[in-house]
């Protein structure tokens, strides 16, 4: 639940509040509330293999860098074993996209992936909380700073642009019974694509 109330840091904390105020604006574009990151459990047994391929993005919450509509992920698999990202949509009359790198951090927990989408950033948190790989997945991603608030991320993708709204709505029940705040989702636009 957001929460608004305000709070004085003690003297010695006053740099970390000059530090938090410097990444206000940062975020302001995201979705954030006070706090440490949520940990909803993931996919348990989560099979790469069978996740890799298309996924259209339905719904999210507000993401700064996805500000258009067409919005697909492609997963492949490199010889390296890690896997190929190829984010892509549709904004401002042209396609753009976005290739990245996601790994598996933990064997025990395939389900938490890394993902970076470039040489120099650090791996952003890519949780998989469900899928049956055929039709939806439900991703998460938090970051907190300072165990003071925390910015998440969370998107309903499927293999089709238009799923039944049954699926939809079943995913966004999983993310609110795991105290996502989805207040701030909004649909990601699959129409007036150009494959459609």
């Amino acid at each position: 639940m957001t929460s608004t109330h305000f709070f004085l840091a003690p003297e010695g904390n006053m740099s970390s509040l000059y530090l938090l105020l410097l990444l206000l604006p940062l975020v302001a574009a995201q979705t954030w509330n006070w706090g440490p990151c949520p940990s909803p459990p993931v996919q348990p047994d989560f099979n790469v293999q069978q996740y890799l391929g298309r996924w259209y993005e339905i719904e999210k919450l507000p993401a700064s860098f996805e500000r258009g509509k067409c919005i697909e992920a492609n997963y492949s698999l490199r010889k390296d074993g890690t896997i190929r990202v190829l984010n892509s949509q549709f904004y401002e009359n042209e396609t753009s996209t976005a290739e990245g790198t996601a790994v598996v951090r933990d064997p025990r927990e395939a389900a938490k992936l890394g993902v970076s989408f470039s040489y120099f950033s650090p791996y952003s948190p890519y949780w998989v909380l469900s899928t049956d790989y055929t039709g939806f997945t439900i991703v998460y991603s938090c970051t907190d700073f300072f165990r003071l608030f925390h910015v998440e991320f969370a998107w309903i993708l499927t293999r089709s642009r238009f799923p039944p709204a049954e699926t939809v709505q079943n995913a966004k029940d999983l993310l609110i019974s795991e105290g996502i705040d989805l207040t701030r989702m909004k649909a990601a636009g699959q129409t007036g694509c150009r494959d459609e």
